[in-house]
């Protein structure tokens, strides 16, 4: 924040994840222990991310993916809890197009970052989620608008600078890991989105870091023009993403993470809400670590492809 101090930074958060700010002196020096035992302990947390599985909604252009047990390059054989002591997962994976995900500029336009060019600064930014749930009661492709972003501003106030903007559509909850319910959603043409004018003006007019949407296109039009648009001039985006009806329309924050692939032209992400204490959501706790047994045990499972329990 500019021109602020530390300490208002810390009443600034503390005010919108609705807890009490922590006295501190103005010439207090920075520290951020404060901020997380006053503000972050207290937060609850929901994860934005599908698991990613070998059999999910992926595009056609792609393939499939495997997962298979590592082999001991000495004996071809898998490693084992049994006879090794651990195990590990070799992923086949066809594409970094995969799940939920964070698009970098570079995944069309060359010229521009790649995933491992993108700043650390990405790590943790206000999360704003607007909700186009209703419109899709009567049009079931229907595309988030600039009006529904004003309507959002009027009742919430503005947007803020830098924050990441997540569009509810709950098309994620129809996400499955059924082969042929998966490439059935991947193929379909009927998907909400979001349009060219809606992104042009949440990043010119509100310089917002990006925008995500739970598809994993950001519109139908034909040359995905939005997407088209966003990468040639340098933005991101988040695809894929997962329970946002579970997150308040403000107040929160996002945690974004990924894996730092060079010259990745794709990520595959996991995005964590920071909410209100009131919001339902996981908390903070000593049960963290370490943690507990679970039952049955993780085991592979030929038929999935992958270990369950």
């Amino acid at each position: 924040m500019r021109g602020t101090t530390f300490a208002a930074a810390v009443a600034a958060a503390a005010v919108a994840l609705g807890t009490a700010a922590p006295a501190m002196a103005q010439d207090e020096p920075s520290d951020l222990w404060q901020a997380y035992t006053e503000v972050l302990s207290k937060s609850r947390y929901i994860d934005l991310t599908h698991t990613l599985t070998p059999f999910q909604p992926v595009w056609k252009g792609f393939g499939p993916s495997s997962f298979s047990p590592t082999l001991n390059p000495l004996t071809g054989q898998p490693y084992t809890f049994a006879a090794d002591g651990f195990e590990a997962t070799a992923y086949q994976l066809s594409t970094d197009q995969f799940g939920t995900q964070l698009d970098p500029p570079a995944h069309w336009a060359p010229e521009y970052p790649a995933i491992d060019e993108l700043p650390a600064t990405y790590a943790v930014r206000p999360l704003v989620v607007i909700s186009i749930v209703k419109q899709l009661k009567t049009k079931g492709d229907y595309h988030l608008q600039v009006a529904d972003i004003t309507a959002w501003e009027k009742k919430h106030g503005r947007i803020p600078e830098g924050s990441v903007v997540m569009v509810r559509s709950d098309w994620s909850k129809k996400w499955t890991t059924d082969p042929v319910k998966a490439k059935a959603l991947a193929a379909e043409t009927v998907f909400p989105g979001v349009s060219l004018k809606a992104i042009q003006f949440l990043h010119q007019k509100r310089h917002i870091l990006f925008h995500g949407h739970e598809p994993l296109d950001t519109d139908t039009t034909p040359t995905l023009e939005g997407e088209a648009w966003l990468m040639h001039n340098g933005y991101t985006q988040a695809e894929g993403v997962n329970n946002l009806s579970a997150v308040p329309e403000t107040g929160c924050l996002v945690s974004i993470g990924f894996p730092k692939f060079g010259g990745g032209v794709g990520g595959y992400a996991r995005y964590i809400a920071i909410c209100p204490p009131d919001t339902k959501g996981a908390k903070i706790s000593r049960a963290d670590a370490p943690m507990k047994k679970k039952s049955p045990i993780l085991h592979w499972d030929a038929a999935k492809g992958m270990r369950v329990r």
